[in-house]
């Protein structure tokens, strides 16, 4: 039976919803509350989980081309510049998780599902509708816009991200969590990164409560910059411009990223939030998707990741009706849960310092390539209903 199924929120998580349920014979409705459909932000970095569901959405072709495969994930110290150990992403991991693993332009992929969207009869996307809450029946669940408007349809999806209006009627935690730590960010052409410093690498450097990863995006044009800071603050703010000056400031912990660091320019700062997990986010004809769900720190690199399983799993349980989206909730709980918990715990890994930060590295070091890639195989595999 074809379902009509309402999308509240027109991100990367809503938009794959659309995509794959449209694919599956149902119609879908995306709500957005901006004027104009567009994401915002630079990187993202897709694991072969993630690429395995775009490819699920048809869309393994088309996303060839604004993806840019990595050949290891690195991590060096950022204080000493010893690089500690690297995770090789190229012959036996690709074997293993059957993808490589790849940095796109956030803006890119967007635009990629946001064309295939536009081409398909079945979804109607719809700016400038903020959606501030919902009302269900037996047969149905509607949005209730800013305006006053309805929208109904048998099913509704909140996808509407950290600070969900869907979320807050159907879950009630209030604000997020503010983590007490500011990411800087920049993208800058790379023409400007001198050759000795581009490389096909994930790049972490590691310091005293703080650290600074870069990668390429955009087919090599760009090098990604984003800096992390565990500043204590309390107050979340999202975009806000910072000077170069600021930046340096407060990554003098890290002198040996200091070549890279100081590259940026038109830095935007954004205080990291998240939710502690829960166990319910379905109600009746009602449920939660991607950050709305399950809002995750970006410490394990699998936001985006999660949200595209969400959208493949949810569209192939949506004509069980209610009966599908609790066993979309089931499960997917305990797998992003634990994602949400690990991006927590990584910070533990990024920033100690002294005799913490060199028995760290002591213990990466030792690790094989094969013992790296069993740590992450978890989160890397497709296993879009398995936690660990």
């Amino acid at each position: 039976m074809s379902e009509n199924v309402v999308i509240v929120g027109g991100g990367i998580g809503g938009l794959a919803l659309a995509l794959a349920l449209s694919a599956r014979g149902h119609r879908a409705s995306v709500l957005e509350r901006s004027a104009e459909f567009a994401e915002l932000g630079a990187g993202i970095q897709l694991a072969p989980n993630g690429l395995h569901a775009l490819a699920r959405l048809g869309l393994a072709t088309a996303v060839r081309p604004i993806a840019t495969p990595m050949d290891e994930l690195r991590f060096m110290d950022g204080v000493t510049g010893a690089h500690v150990v690297s995770m090789p992403l190229t012959d036996t991991y690709q074997r293993r998780f059957g993808s490589p693993y790849a940095v796109v332009h956030r803006g890119h992929l967007y635009g990629l599902l946001l064309d295939a969207c536009r081409n398909s009869p079945d979804v109607e996307l719809r700016a400038a509708s903020p959606v501030t809450g919902y009302t269900k029946d037996t047969t149905g669940a509607t949005a209730v816009l800013a305006s006053g408007e309805r929208i109904t349809g048998t099913l509704l999806v909140g996808a509407d991200g950290i600070h969900s209006a869907i979320r807050e009627q159907l879950v009630g935690d209030g604000e997020p969590r503010v983590s007490g730590i500011t990411v800087y960010r920049a993208i800058i052409p790379i023409e400007e990164v001198p050759l000795a410093l581009r490389s096909a690498a994930v790049t972490w450097w590691a310091g005293p409560k703080c650290h600074f990863v870069h990668y390429p995006i955009g087919g090599g044009r760009f090098l990604n910059l984003a800096a992390s800071s565990d500043d204590g603050v309390t107050e979340a703010f999202a975009g806000v411009p910072a000077t170069t000056e600021r930046v340096r400031q407060e990554f003098q912990r890290l002198p040996a990223a200091r070549h890279l660091l100081d590259l940026g320019r038109e830095w935007r700062a954004w205080v990291l939030v998240d939710r502690e997990p829960v166990d319910v986010w379905c109600d009746e004809r009602v449920t939660l998707l991607g950050d709305a769900a399950h809002p995750m720190l970006h410490y394990a690199a699998q936001g985006a990741c999660q949200a595209l399983e969400d959208a493949v799993l949810l569209a192939e349980l949506v004509d069980r009706g209610p009966a599908g989206l609790v066993e979309y909730q089931e499960r997917r709980r305990d797998r992003t849960a634990a994602i949400q918990r690990i991006s927590r715990e990584s910070i533990r890994l990024w920033h100690p310092e002294g005799a913490a930060a060199q028995a760290r590295n002591r213990m990466l070091a030792a690790m094989t390539a094969e013992q790296l890639h069993d740590e992450v195989a978890w989160m890397h595999e497709e296993r879009i209903g398995v936690a660990r």
